[in-house]
C-alpha cells in the first residue's frame, strides 16, 4: 500500500505528496547524494514529515509520480502552497531554491519561466517586492 494512502488528513497528505515529489526529483538522476539528502531533510522538517514517512519515501522501490496539474491556475496554487510551507521559517537557502526550481519545472513550467516565478515568489514571501508589484496586487479588482 502506498504511504499516501495511509493519511486521510488533507493538509498532511498534501505535504507528504509535495515531499514525495521532491524526493522523486532529487532521485531523477539516479542516486540521491548527501547534499540532496540534507536538503530533503530540511524540507521534511518544514513539511512535518515523520522519520518513518521519510524512510518510506526514500526507499529506492518507491517512485512517486510527479502529478502535473493541467490547469495553469492549479500549478500556481500548488507552487503557492509550497512557498507557504518553505517560508514557515521565514527563509530559503540556495540549495532549497534549486530544489524549488526543479519542483516548478516538474509542475510543468518552462525552465526560464520557473526561474522568474521563483524569483518573484521569493521577493513576495520575503517582503522585498517593488512598489509597482505591490500596487498592482493591492489595487487589483476582485473578480
Amino acid at each position: 500500500m502506498p504511504i499516501l494512502d495511509l493519511y486521510e488528513h488533507g493538509d498532511h497528505r498534501k505535504n507528504l505528496a509535495h515531499f514525495a515529489t521532491l524526493a522523486s526529483l532529487a532521485a531523477i538522476d539516479g542516486e540521491i547524494n548527501p547534499n540532496e539528502k540534507a536538503i530533503l531533510e530540511k524540507f521534511a522538517f518544514k513539511l512535518n514529515i515523520s522519520e518513518e514517512e521519510f524512510k518510506e519515501v526514500m526507499k529506492k522501490e518507491n517512485k512517486y509520480p510527479i502529478e502535473t496539474p493541467h490547469s495553469g491556475e492549479k500549478r500556481y496554487k500548488r507552487l503557492f502552497e509550497f512557498f507557504q510551507i518553505i517560508f514557515s521559517d521565514h527563509e530559503i537557502d540556495a540549495e532549497e531554491r534549486v530544489m524549488v526550481e526543479k519542483y516548478a519545472i516538474g509542475l510543468g513550467f518552462p525552465p526560464k519561466m520557473a526561474s522568474q516565478i521563483i524569483d518573484k515568489s521569493i521577493a513576495i514571501f520575503t517582503g522585498r517586492i517593488d512598489f509597482e508589484d505591490y500596487h498592482e496586487i493591492v489595487t487589483r479588482k476582485e473578480s
